[in-house]
């Protein structure tokens, strides 16, 4: 039920912002997956090859075509050639062509050695392969939309921060503006404030650009209408704690659920089963022929049975069999290249995570830091009642702002680091 809503949400919306110009959508990054897993274009395309793979597997099921051909037909029969014919037998088609010689084959192949089932086999580890390639696109662009979705989610939060110190600058530049003209205060107070929401608005400014990059990176992901406009809802979620993760569990958990793991083990399977397969070709395969032939040889109708196949003395298909054996060992050790590259990438998407998740808690738990908002509104109304100089405010302003950036920096870098590890890993972290 909520995949349809949300489907219907976008319709209305995709139609309104056409009319209308762009609209304002507030979704949880939960929300914004599920449209991703529904709308993806790239998901939508990758999971056809799945149904390529299916098709395969019905066409490697199918047997050859039979053959017919008629060969020898002689359209100049003579009177003389026809003499002593007998009335009395008529011939095996009737009347049809009853006085031209001519001549039928009809033949089958018939695979033999079960070549036909390994070859199946061989299509369907194919599409287990097509399947766990559908995943690894999945997953990494899951990967690209939840890191999408932190840098918006700070850029967002960092705009927010200097919208407030621009409030707090207007109010301070208008009651400065009315000192100037009173010629209480000097004026060059005034421009050292105006200079400083000058630099405010700049940085805002850069910020909106790279939001901007972000937001379009995050439509085209989830296929919607560019004149839409997203504002994320901020994921309160509290992150696991690094300590109460097991390493050697994490290990094991990405040999497990790693798709690319999972590929080069399939593709180790792939050729092992295409080895099978080359070694049934040593056995030739049966055509069965059953053929008809008028006027040709001492009989009018002539009905022969035969089969043929290959004598297997030159060609014992050595060199395809020395391939897929070769082919096979080498996917072997790409597999345990695969196994240990993914152990060295799991260590340290684990290491980094700890890392970023205790500087973040470090410095979240920092009373002054927590204590910024309140303490800008205090800055504020002592620079109105002249008990901190304008050197002083300036100052606690650019450490505002730095100390906010550095907080919402480390606890962006914890989520991303967070979702680097599941990436690593191959699955959720619960």
């Amino acid at each position: 039920m909520k995949k349809y809503l949300l489907f219907l949400i976008f319709t209305l919306l995709y139609s309104n912002a056409s009319s209308q110009g762009k609209e304002t959508l507030k979704l949880t990054p939960n929300q914004i997956e599920s449209i991703f897993l529904e709308q993806n274009l790239q998901l939508i395309a990758e999971k056809m090859n799945i149904s390529l793979a299916d098709a395969e597997i019905t066409q490697a099921r199918l047997w050859d075509n039979p053959n017919l051909s008629v060969g020898g037909v002689n359209l100049w029969s003579t009177n003389k050639q026809r003499e002593g014919e007998s009335e009395l037998i008529p011939p095996l088609f009737g009347s049809f062509a009853k006085n031209t010689q001519f001549s039928i084959e009809l033949s089958q192949l018939v695979q033999t050695a079960n070549k036909k089932g390994k070859l199946v086999a061989q299509e369907k580890i194919s599409k287990e392969i097509a399947i766990q390639e559908f995943e690894t696109v999945l997953r990494g662009l899951r990967s690209e939309l939840r890191k999408s979705i932190n840098e918006i989610t700070y850029l967002q939060s960092y705009l927010n921060v200097l919208k407030t110190q621009q409030n707090y600058l207007f109010q301070l530049i208008e009651s400065y503006r009315k000192q100037v003209s009173q010629g209480n205060i000097a004026k060059s107070e005034l421009l050292r404030l105006q200079s400083s929401l000058l630099e405010i608005e700049n940085d805002s400014s850069e910020t909106s650009v790279e939001l901007n990059e972000q937001l379009k990176n995050l439509k085209i992901l989830l296929s919607i209408n560019p004149l839409i406009n997203i504002e994320i809802e901020k994921d309160i979620t509290n992150k696991i704690n690094p300590a109460s993760l097991s390493l050697t569990q994490l290990l094991q958990q990405a040999e497990e659920n790693r798709t690319d793991i999972k590929k080069s083990k399939l593709q180790t399977k792939y050729f092992e089963k295409s080895l099978s397969y080359e070694k049934s070709q040593r056995i030739p395969d049966i055509t069965l022929i059953i053929s008809y032939d008028r006027f040709g040889g001492v009989w009018k109708d002539f009905v022969g049975f035969g089969v043929s196949f290959d004598l297997p003395i030159l060609n014992r298909n050595q060199g395809a069999i020395k391939a897929a054996r070769l082919n096979r060992d080498q996917s072997l050790y790409m597999e345990k290249q695969q196994i240990n590259q993914v152990q060295h990438e799991v260590v340290e998407a684990y290491s980094n995570y700890l890392q970023a998740y205790d500087f973040y808690q470090k410095i979240s738990n920092n009373e002054l830091l927590t204590e910024l908002d309140s303490m800008l509104e205090i800055y504020t109304k002592n620079l109105l009642n002249k008990n901190v100089s304008m050197i002083e405010y300036i100052d606690f302003m650019d450490t505002y702002r730095s100390n906010k950036q550095t907080v919402l920096t480390a606890q962006k870098k914890m989520q991303i680091q967070f979702e680097e590890l599941q990436y690593t890993i191959g699955t959720e972290i619960k």
